[in-house]
């Protein structure tokens, strides 16, 4: 059985994230994938890349020593599905840094030379399932960071064979129908994920 890991970012159990992410983590399940559900905030990650870290980043051993849980559950994963809101054209605080504690060289990657190569090459599939509170103009004008992010730094650590970048824009005025049909296309694409 293929196993994914499911990382979720948002607070607040009521909120849309928390029905996409539901809807992610049983699709996925449908699928039959093994899902290791991680709910950033649940599971009380701190996302706060102290002195001590930052120093060591570079040591290969001793980087992963402080996050050896999560760097764990990233290797046994052959595909990354993250769940998340954008927030001011960004990720929230906890999924990046997620991202700046576990995604380290010798984990997401290796410095060969000075260039950034791929070490997640196991992660087969990577998607990313968000919505925005503004419009994709709105995003597209700002630079849209968080789809960059997704489709070009983490694309490179992982080369997978499969990705798909699942945003609802213009959450603001989003009615239940609009909600409702991005929760369908997301199942969808979860049960052929």
């Amino acid at each position: 059985m293929s196993r994914a890991l499911v990382l979720f970012a948002h607070p607040c159990a009521e909120s849309f994230s928390a029905a996409l992410h539901d809807r992610v983590v049983d699709r996925l399940q449908g699928a039959g994938w093994q899902v290791d559900d991680c709910d950033l905030n649940a599971e009380g990650f701190d996302p706060v890349l102290g002195e001590a870290e930052r120093r060591c980043y570079h040591t290969l051993e001793d980087n992963i020593r402080p996050v050896a849980e999560y760097v764990a559950r990233l290797r046994a994963a052959e595909a990354l599905v993250m769940v998340f809101p954008v927030w001011n054209f960004g990720y929230p605080a906890i999924l990046k840094g997620f991202l700046d504690r576990v995604f380290l060289p010798g984990v997401s990657f290796r410095l060969e030379a000075g260039k950034v190569r791929p070490n997640l090459t196991h992660i087969r599939k990577l998607a990313a399932v968000t919505t925005y509170g503004g419009t994709r103009m709105r995003a597209l004008l700002a630079g849209d960071p968080p789809r960059k992010c997704v489709t070009r730094a983490l694309w490179h650590v992982c080369r997978p064979e499969k990705m798909r970048y699942l945003a609802l824009y213009d959450m603001n005025r989003a009615n239940d129908v609009r909600r409702a049909g991005f929760l369908n296309r997301v199942g969808q694409e979860m049960e052929t994920f």
